[in-house]
């Protein structure tokens, strides 16, 4: 009885995270958008709360599969240590949206776990292949292929109409943009909606109401992940949006158009190969290779510093909370 009541609190605090992650992450579906003044904020986050929902049903559950078993070794993979990464990541995504910083959910996540399983087995509790590996490498690559997708949309988009007048390139890629922001909040929700459902899944095998030997996300962990991560973004964290939408750079909306476009991309084929790349990295990656793309000093590179040294310190950040959380499970 007593396990079933942890299982069932450590799936409510998968919940949270995943509420968390949309509320956290709305600016990354929303700040171009909302940015270019194509959109109101609630009409954004309206757009973006469905697009979230649907994209878990559009992409499959590859992602989910690689947290759900490519992070922790299968013998510690049980409730408590999940338990205590999910408030590791919960903890970190509270902390930066206090202060509105862009920080990375899914890499708070990771951290989260990463530490929970290093403080229950040591070293020999985390799996140091392919899961955390590609994490780390495209923690670093995704914001500079964001940048450079971004760069070189928005210089194609500036020749072919070099020659046509501001207003009406600005009029159409203003209802372009609604299209592209529908189909990055899409992208958002098929990668990073699928991290919460690997772990919830992770919990029901350890719990035993799940068989072990395939890592099948039921549907309704499918349909209540997706609920809860788009209630959180029609939330919307605020803060973030602003920090994303109006402080990094001033867009035009040709220039949303491409940052949307190129971030939906990036995020489109890592879903597909199930690599858990951050949404955040690679959409703020974008902006900034969009805003570049008139001079340099269009973009406020010190604030994008901030935001780096905040992905820099996400993974040990959250790992941190979560081991010092297992350790006081582990005493008490």
């Amino acid at each position: 009885m007593a396990l079933g009541l942890v299982i069932y609190v450590a799936i409510g605090a998968a919940l949270l995270f995943d509420f968390l992650n949309g509320f956290h992450d709305a600016a990354n579906s929303i700040a171009t958008v909302v940015g270019t003044r194509v959109l109101k904020p609630i009409q954004a986050v309206g757009i973006a709360s469905v697009g979230n929902f649907v994209g878990p049903f559009v992409f499959g559950t590859a992602v989910a599969a690689t947290v759900g078993k490519g992070i922790i070794a299968p013998e510690f993979s049980v409730v408590p240590v999940i338990f205590a990464g999910l408030i590791g990541g919960i903890a970190w995504d509270v902390i930066t949206w206090w202060f509105g910083l862009p920080s990375s959910s899914s890499h708070a996540l990771v951290g989260g776990l990463i530490g929970a399983a290093l403080m229950a087995g040591g070293a020999s509790a985390v799996i140091w292949g392919r899961g955390i590996q590609t994490t780390l490498t495209f923690m670093v690559v995704s914001p500079v292929i964001g940048l450079a997708v971004a760069l070189v949309l928005t210089f194609m988009v500036m020749y072919a109409f070099r020659n046509s007048r501001p207003f009406k390139v600005n009029r159409a890629f203003g209802k372009l943009q609604i299209v592209s922001s529908t189909f990055l909040s899409v992208a958002h929700g098929g990668g990073d909606g699928q991290k919460t459902m690997g772990v919830i899944t992770a919990l029901l095998i350890a719990g035993g109401a799940l068989a072990s030997k395939q890592f099948i996300v039921p549907l309704p962990v499918i349909l209540a992940t997706a609920t809860v991560m788009g209630l959180g973004t029609f939330i919307g964290g605020w803060r973030i949006v602003r920090t994303m939408a109006m402080r990094l750079t001033n867009l035009k909306p040709y220039q949303g158009f491409c940052a949307e476009t190129g971030g939906g991309g990036i995020l489109t084929v890592m879903a597909l190969m199930g690599i858990p790349v951050s949404t955040t990295h690679a959409v703020a990656g974008a902006i900034m290779g969009t805003g570049a793309s008139r001079r340099l000093s269009a973009v406020r590179w010190g604030l994008g510093r901030r935001i780096v040294y905040a992905w820099i310190i996400t993974i040990p950040a959250s790992a941190a909370i979560s081991y010092s959380i297992m350790l006081a499970i582990k005493m008490f």
